[in-house]
């Protein structure tokens, strides 16, 4: 017949069409059996109680197909015989089981929206662990590429919720599937091409929403930056670290116009994305009426010839028209699991990154104490993406004990000893050593309990002012008195004791707490260093936020605090300086000169010249005045 010959051609151009759209698609394949072990890691038993519902909910629309077919005959029937009780009775049980089953249908979407909101906080909530498991686990080096910017970024936007609405898309795709085959098995009593241009009919709308998904897709990507940057404008103009600069240097309208500016571009082409997918989809759509259309007209004209009744003409109908609903659903869920497939790429790329500072194989055990001291032997390192090496050969010796200061210009690589020494980076070349064992034989965590760090930017946790000290040292869990001996070691216990509630006092504005100066959040700083009971002491700008009162008082207790530690001091004051056993002057990645304070000035060599210029500085400030 006619209809059959047409539904052959329009098949075989919809398929040529759509073999380059699969052959792509099919490539991201592997990331939904990912996904979905993710699902059932994180909520089994929903997932079990959901899949059951799901095959619940494909068979009961097929149900009320036949139940339709069976109320218009035995009306029909019940109007043939004059409308008497008896014949009406039939059509009547069946009305009223197509209630139950309406009921029934009805009450099942209730049940699984309850299943479907309790897995969806069950894995955004694993997802989310496993994304903050591997941000905690990368390298260092990661930090120094947009590209892992990028990556992260996807992941956390994207990511969270694409497991859960892939699960979902994934069963609707298998209750329509059920549902479809079995409308399918309806319709082919009426002859074979009639499911065949069911499908058929569908062809235009999977080809449309395969090409939206890839096209949409490809927009985040291209624009993840830009889209970065919107939030990076966001947070200039809201921020309180910004505030003050943003107000003094009148920096409003600037950063309001940069990201107007990009929201209009992203804008605009989100909306030209959406205005191309809503005009293909009504093509799409008109195909599927026209056919429906066909089918119907075929079905109505067997009816008038009577080769068949009312009841088959309802039926086809509610068969047709449902399996073609049915069936752009199908293809709709389709383009949105490929698209929520294309974004989970993301979530598994970031969680495929692997580290290359790793735990050794065999490893060594660490000591309790330092014997012999700290050795950079020959270290050449260069940070990612840099030409230029930080340290070249570089060598350094601290003793046990020792309280060494590294003095030099910004840049000379004093923070980079640090990195080194914590093994957030590996150098290229040459080793770090503790009492001669190479410090990559050890696992990271047992070398970092050797170590404590007060870092040149110390972090200000908005938590009590006890809880930004014991953070230094959790897995101790120091109890109050540990915390205030810490504090007052540091300088931190008169300005914490002058807070509301003292050590208890939330610190920051972030959850309504009191804020401290930049020196007293120093202070603070200082004393999360001190907590933790390490052999190896490393402060990075100490004193820098201190006046010079606060100065003066932790310098007088500086060699009492660093006692029965190994000390390694990166300073640019001199008065710092002057406590250490040793001080080593670096340039440019090297060691240039060594000694105590009173041999460096002896020397005359960069150091006394330094020392020279800091101080005509402080007290000859009127050229006029000087010789």
């Amino acid at each position: 017949m006619p209809l059959s010959g047409l539904a052959h051609g329009v098949m075989n151009e919809s398929l040529k069409i759509l073999t380059v759209k699969l052959s792509g698609a099919m490539t991201q394949l592997p990331y939904i059996p990912q996904a979905l072990a993710l699902v059932w890691s994180a909520a089994r038993p929903w997932t079990i109680a959901w899949a059951v519902l799901l095959i619940a909910q494909g068979l009961l629309p097929v149900a009320l197909v036949h139940l339709t077919q069976n109320v218009v005959d035995s009306m029909v029937a019940a109007m043939n015989a004059g409308g008497q009780w008896q014949a009406l009775e039939p059509a009547l049980r069946w009305v009223i089981v197509m209630a139950l089953v309406l009921l029934l249908i009805e009450g099942l979407e209730s049940v699984m929206a309850w299943i479907r909101a309790t897995q969806s906080e069950l894995v955004s909530d694993h997802v989310s662990g496993l994304i903050h498991d591997k941000a905690v686990s990368l390298d260092m080096a990661f930090y120094e590429t947009p590209d892992y910017y990028d990556r992260l970024y996807r992941a956390r936007i994207d990511a969270i919720s694409r497991p859960v609405a892939l699960l979902e898309n994934v069963g609707s795709l298998a209750q329509n599937g059920i549902t479809l085959i079995a409308m399918a098995g309806v319709l082919m009593r009426f002859g074979w091409w009639v499911p065949l241009l069911l499908i058929v009919s569908t062809l235009p709308a999977f080809h449309v929403v395969l090409q939206s998904a890839m096209h949409r897709h490809q927009w985040r990507v291209r624009n993840t930056t830009d889209q970065r940057r919107t939030r990076y404008y966001d947070y200039m103009l809201t921020s309180q670290e910004t505030a003050a600069e943003l107000r003094l240097f009148a920096l409003g309208d600037h950063f309001k116009t940069a990201f107007q500016s990009l929201r209009q571009r992203l804008r605009g082409e989100s909306a030209q994305l959406a205005r191309r997918e809503a005009m293909a989809r009504f093509a799409a759509g008109g195909m599927a009426i026209v056919a429906i259309c066909g089918a119907m007209g075929w079905m109505v004209w067997q009816a008038a010839r009577g080769l068949v009744t009312l009841g088959n003409v309802a039926l086809f109908y509610q068969a047709f028209n449902q399996g073609q609903r049915v069936m752009r659903t199908l293809l709709g869920q389709a383009g949105d699991t490929y698209s929520n497939i294309l974004f989970l790429e993301n979530l598994f790329e970031f969680l495929g990154l692997q580290s290359q500072v790793t735990d050794p194989i065999a490893p060594a055990a660490t000591p309790a104490a330092l014997r012999e001291g700290i050795r950079f032997e020959q270290v050449t390192f260069r940070y990612p993406g840099s030409q230029q090496p930080a340290l070249a050969d570089f060598n350094l010796s601290v003793d046990a004990g020792q309280i060494a200061a590294i003095v030099g210009a910004n840049g000379a690589g004093k923070s980079t000893l640090i990195k080194l020494l914590c093994r957030f980076y590996d150098p290229e070349a040459g080793r770090v050593t503790i009492d001669g064992t190479d410090i990559r034989q050890w696992p990271l965590i047992e070398l970092r309990r050797l170590i404590t760090v007060l870092f040149q930017e110390p972090v200000h946790y908005h938590t009590t002012a006890a809880e930004n000290i014991a953070i230094g040292d959790l897995a101790a869990a120091p109890n109050m008195s540990q915390i205030e001996a810490a504090a007052a070691a540091a300088g931190a216990d008169a300005p914490i004791r002058r807070l509301p509630d003292g050590y208890q006092t939330v610190l920051g504005k972030w959850f309504g707490g009191a804020e401290l100066s930049v020196g007293e959040w120093q202070r603070v700083a200082l004393a999360r260093a001190f907590i933790r009971q390490a052999p190896i002491i490393i402060l990075d700008e100490p004193t820098s936020a201190m006046d010079s009162w606060a100065e003066a008082d932790w310098l007088a207790r500086f060699r009492q605090l660093a006692a029965g530690h190994t000390a390694i001091v990166i300073t640019h004051r001199f008065t710092t300086a002057m406590q250490a056993d040793v001080i080593h002057v670096m340039d440019n990645g090297r060691i240039i000169e060594s000694g105590s304070h009173e041999q460096l000035l002896a020397q005359g060599g960069r150091y006394a010249e330094s020392v020279q210029a800091q101080f005509q500085g402080r007290f000859n400030l009127n050229p006029l005045n000087r010789a």
